[in-house]
């Protein structure tokens, strides 16, 4: 019988730190008080993988982390200490390696082209025969016979196949890519033989009991995720997606899972600690600063718009391919246009249109929305006319028809993901914290009540969906994103701060926007060494991809700017000066970073625990955020508190939160799968309090504390709950009825209560 989740800790697994490395935490993962541990990808990837998405083999576990006996293993001893498993599943793609012999469906498609067993495996344009592998450095390169094989550096081809090896930059692919990267091949999973094979080893160790739950990369990437997750079902088994919704977007009701992995409730839960008044000052001083845009649309727009004429070129090329088959009457340029403005518009990840069926009200809003906005800029009207039909498959059915409505959704969720959370983002800076995976830079802040709705939603629609503050994908770790939401309670000692750090430092070669950037990612990852710095900005002007970016690289420019990012921190009094802005604004950042912690833990769904973020979390995007993690420190600390010792700092706080919170919900699993009450404050500073029940348990955590400060404290702002006495979980302190917010949040700035016996 499977295991009722109710806490998830991630594990990034990576050689030498495989399964024999997991399993020696079985013990600590217990005592905190999780009950699932939730793996990154498990079966063969590139060897050296340091993430497990490029997958290769997918009959064997990875070697790297310790094969099969290995896996089984540490299996064993998690389950002798009461913890199940959940693993991440990569179903959208597979890579591309170099030598291409680790990848032998690959290499046989290479050798026998669409003749290959192995040809209905991979998402390839067959119509000139031969499959693209954009390998070469140059135009003129070609590999060189070495016996029975070609080979050109790392990569290795048959001496004769149903190939063409390419320029990296040929524009002319005829595979499907997972979004622009090439050495990773789409799979068709659709197709129930290519499912079978790929799906084999892990649903084997499911139906052992071995594994116990599944989450799913990229469901957007799928011809029809729907249909995926049902044949995924099994009798038992906790089904996760990695689906990134928009603003109020539901998750499809029909789709047969447990819910998200945590997207959308990361960017509600951070919302509620950036206080609104800051939107229009921190907006003006972006302005000011950098001379960009008041408004994130435009900025969106023109990204979007970037990622079709620059970076998704291939998937644009053969949609437009499919629509000109479809009506050949009409020019394809027209046509191409007419599609780009589409996906564009499109406000969400991918509407979900399955041929053959009446397309959902819910698609056909989201595609009325982008024709509306797809309308206003295009000339002509009337060919937008015939193809709204055919996106959402009306007007009849063939294959080509049919393929079209699958490759819209396909190419839109890419268009996306490149256009604005890894090209927009990175060019609109306004507060960096709101610039997150299933974010949206332009909500500036999320009130309690629009945060209690949701919840309350989900309570009743998703009780076992995911929740996370922290992934392997964030931008920025949760604590940087806590730090930095103080930004909107003290502007003006912000924008004082920064032009005094811009008047220390030599003359700034940085873009505006990115030179912006650069004093928030100081100070929200602070104390943050040069190299990081430089690691950090070298991803963030490539994604940006206005000066330079990972294709067209402007050596000299991005050397000027990480010289600038050394001469910064090198300077003692700039640093000095940093280090007292950061100083100031901790207190406020200790009482976002545990509220927000707090919120994440006993809000309807099972929360995730990113790897090390039970102590502060500091890290960057990846690789940032996937450095090794002092267990040994993190297991000495929780025996400290378990033995009562008062926490000493922030570190100390935050795990303590963090394992009597998950303690709580194992003892307790039903109080946190029932409803969701708001509990409402009384009293002059009510708007500081986020509160709630679940079951027994009462939550409350404290908001925007600098105008709490201003306010002058808690005076007489209390909650209004029968009952009582009350005690307080977190810091063993009781309390009467009539709880005075200035008595219950005196020690910690939140509070667990339950009814004393």
């Amino acid at each position: 019988m499977s295991r009722r989740p109710t806490g998830t800790y991630r594990l990034q697994l990576r050689r030498g730190f495989g399964f024999a490395e997991a399993g020696e935490l079985a013990g600590y993962l217990a005592a905190l008080g999780v009950s699932h541990v939730y793996l990154s990808p498990i079966l063969q990837a590139t060897p050296g993988s340091a993430h497990g998405y490029d997958v290769v083999d997918h009959a064997r576990i990875s070697d790297d982390l310790g094969g099969e006996e290995g896996f089984r293993a540490m299996a064993a001893r998690m389950r002798a200490h009461g913890l199940s498993i959940i693993v991440d599943v990569v179903p959208n793609h597979m890579a591309v390696p170099a030598p291409e012999t680790l990848n032998r469906q690959f290499w046989d498609v290479m050798r026998q082209g669409p003749d290959s067993p192995y040809a209905r495996w991979f998402d390839i344009d067959w119509s000139e025969g031969a499959v693209v592998v954009p390998v070469l450095g140059s135009p003129d390169d070609e590999p060189r016979p070495d016996g029975d094989v070609l080979r050109y550096h790392d990569h290795v081809f048959p001496r004769e196949g149903r190939y063409r090896p390419a320029y990296w930059r040929e524009p002319d692919l005829n595979y499907r890519r997972f979004f622009d990267i090439s050495s990773l091949i789409g799979l068709r999973v659709e197709d129930p033989e290519v499912f079978d094979a790929t799906h084999a080893v892990l649903l084997r160790l499911v139906d052992d009991g071995l594994i116990e739950g599944l989450r799913i990369d990229h469901p957007d990437g799928l011809a029809d995720p729907r249909g995926y997750l049902r044949r995924l079902e099994r009798p038992r088994g906790w089904v996760l997606v990695e689906k990134i919704l928009t603003g109020d977007e539901p998750l499809p009701a029909d789709w047969p899972c447990a819910g998200t992995t945590g997207y959308d409730a990361l960017g509600m839960v951070g919302g509620l600690f950036v206080d609104p008044a800051g939107e229009k000052p921190l907006t003006e001083a972006y302005s000011a600063l950098t001379g960009g845009p008041a408004d994130f649309t435009e900025v969106e727009r023109a990204a979007r718009r970037f990622a079709a004429d620059r970076i998704l070129v291939p998937e644009v090329r053969r949609l437009t391919a499919l629509l000109t088959r479809i009506l050949p009457e009409e020019d394809p340029g027209a046509l191409r246009e007419v599609l780009v403005e589409l996906l564009v518009a499109m406000p969400v990840y991918r509407a979900y249109m399955v041929p053959g069926e009446e397309p959902p009200a819910q698609a056909l809003e989201i595609v009325a929305q982008a024709a509306a906005e797809a309308r206003a800029v295009l000339p002509d009207g009337e060919l937008l006319d015939k193809v709204i039909p055919l996106v959402l498959g009306l007007g009849g059915r063939d294959e080509t028809r049919d393929e079209f409505v699958v490759r819209f959704q396909q190419t839109s969720a890419p268009m996306t993901a490149k256009g604005v959370e890894d090209t927009a983002f990175y060019r609109w800076s306004r507060l960096a914290a709101l610039n997150e995976v299933g974010g949206d830079p332009a909500r500036f802040a999320v009130s309690p009540e629009d945060f209690h709705a949701y919840c309350a939603r989900i309570a009743a629609d998703w009780p076992r969906t995911m929740t996370t503050l922290s992934t392997h994908d964030t931008k920025r770790q949760e604590d940087v994103r806590a730090r930095l939401a103080v930004l909107s309670e003290l502007p003006d000692e912000w924008v004082a701060a920064v032009g005094r750090w811009r008047s220390r430092a030599p003359e700034s070669p940085l873009e505006p926007d990115l030179d912006y950037l650069m004093w928030q990612t100081i100070v929200g990852a602070w104390p943050l060494s040069p190299d990081r710095l430089r690691e950090y900005l070298t991803k963030a002007m490539r994604e940006a991809k206005t000066r330079t970016s990972w294709t067209d690289g402007d050596p000299a420019y991005e050397e000027a700017v990480l010289a600038h990012a050394d001469a910064v921190l090198s300077d003692p009094t700039l640093t000095a000066d940093v280090e007292r802005f950061v100083r100031r604004i901790a207190p406020y950042a200790r009482v976002n970073s545990l509220g927000q912690k707090l919120v994440q833990l006993a809000m309807p769904g099972v929360p995730d625990v990113y790897q090390g973020c039970e102590l502060t979390g500091l890290s960057l995007v990846d690789p940032d955020n996937r450095r090794p993690v002092d267990y040994a420190h993190r297991r000495e600390l929780l025996a400290d508190l378990d033995a009562g010792t008062t926490p000493a700092d922030l570190d100390g706080e935050k795990l303590l939160l963090t394992s009597r919170l998950l303690r709580l919900r194992e003892r307790h699993p039903d109080w946190f799968d029932g409803p969701y009450e708001p509990v409402p404050a009384t009293g002059s500073a009510a708007g500081h309090a986020v509160a709630f029940r679940r079951g027994g348990a009462v939550i409350v955590a404290t908001r925007l504390a600098a105008g709490l400060e201003r306010r002058g404290g808690w005076a007489d702002t209390h909650l209004d709950l029968p009952g009582g006495p009350w005690h307080d979980v977190l810091t063993d302190q009781s309390y009467p009825s009539g709880l005075e917010l200035s008595g219950v949040l005196r020690l910690l700035p939140v509070a667990v209560l339950i009814e004393a016996p």
